[in-house]
């Protein structure tokens, strides 16, 4: 082998090489400062997310706290983008060191309150509509008969939630009254969801804890099956899941 040739083949390792990095740096920037992918392990949101549900929350919508970031940044507060709106679906850092995923249902000042299973918000009973019944599986593979209703926020967010019944322990609650700087969380399986309701695991959620807005599926299987298992597929992947905002 010629010099010239020797020459040519270290600089295709080279080139190669350095094509990788920045591979690898575009997409490290790309998921700490633009979107964020996730997956769904739990009912509490079911069934606007499924258990087996991957999707992407935009980490840009919201501006950037401590918790934006691969690892924790001591700062306090949100620098750049918006306040979330009432009805945003939010990943967000809970008390308990987990990721966790709920419904914006309060924002700061609201009182937010739980009577015979329907919902107030400052005082005023929040609309629902029944639309159907269903069954719900937890991630225990537990199964009960749930209904589903059409819920229209003071907004006119609308979002599907489903109920057990009206009867259940977190069904009647005190008055809570959101702080300064946080928002009250609740899971769209309203009598699945350990939420905001419940003041020591989740409680008020500070703006600091905020990681992104949850926006598009883009993967769905059965059964929180690995999503490299790919024989499986075919008999369990929810095709017609995938490829969707996550209020579809």
């Amino acid at each position: 082998m010629s010099n010239a040739e020797k020459k040519a083949g270290r600089n295709e390792v080279r080139d190669t090489i350095v094509v990788v990095i920045e591979a690898l740096l575009i997409a490290i920037l790309f998921r700490t400062f633009l979107f964020q992918p996730f997956s769904i392990p739990t009912a509490s949101m079911q069934n606007t997310l499924m258990i087996g549900d991957y999707f992407v929350a935009n980490k840009f919508v919201w501006g950037y706290g401590p918790y934006s970031f691969p690892f924790p940044v001591p700062f306090n507060g949100r620098i750049m983008g918006r306040e979330p709106n009432r009805g945003d679906i939010a990943v967000f850092h809970n008390i308990t060191n987990e990721d966790y995923i709920k419904r914006v249902i309060g924002l700061p000042g609201d009182r937010i309150q739980m009577k015979e299973g329907r919902l107030y918000i400052n005082g005023t009973m929040v609309e629902r509509e029944e639309i159907g019944k269903a069954q719900d599986t937890d991630s225990n593979m537990q199964t009960v008969p749930v209904t589903l209703y059409r819920e229209t926020l003071p907004n006119g967010v609308t979002h599907v939630i489903q109920e057990i019944s009206d009867d259940q322990p977190l069904d009647n609650t005190a008055e809570y009254v959101v702080p300064a700087g946080h928002y009250f969380m609740m899971g769209d399986n309203r009598d699945r969801s350990a939420d905001s309701r419940v003041l020591s695991q989740v409680g008020y959620v500070p703006s600091s804890a905020l990681i992104g807005k949850a926006e598009a599926r883009f993967f769905s299987i059965k059964d929180n099956i690995p999503p490299w298992q790919i024989w499986q597929w075919p008999a369990n992947v929810r095709w017609d899941r995938m490829f969707q905002s996550v209020n579809q």
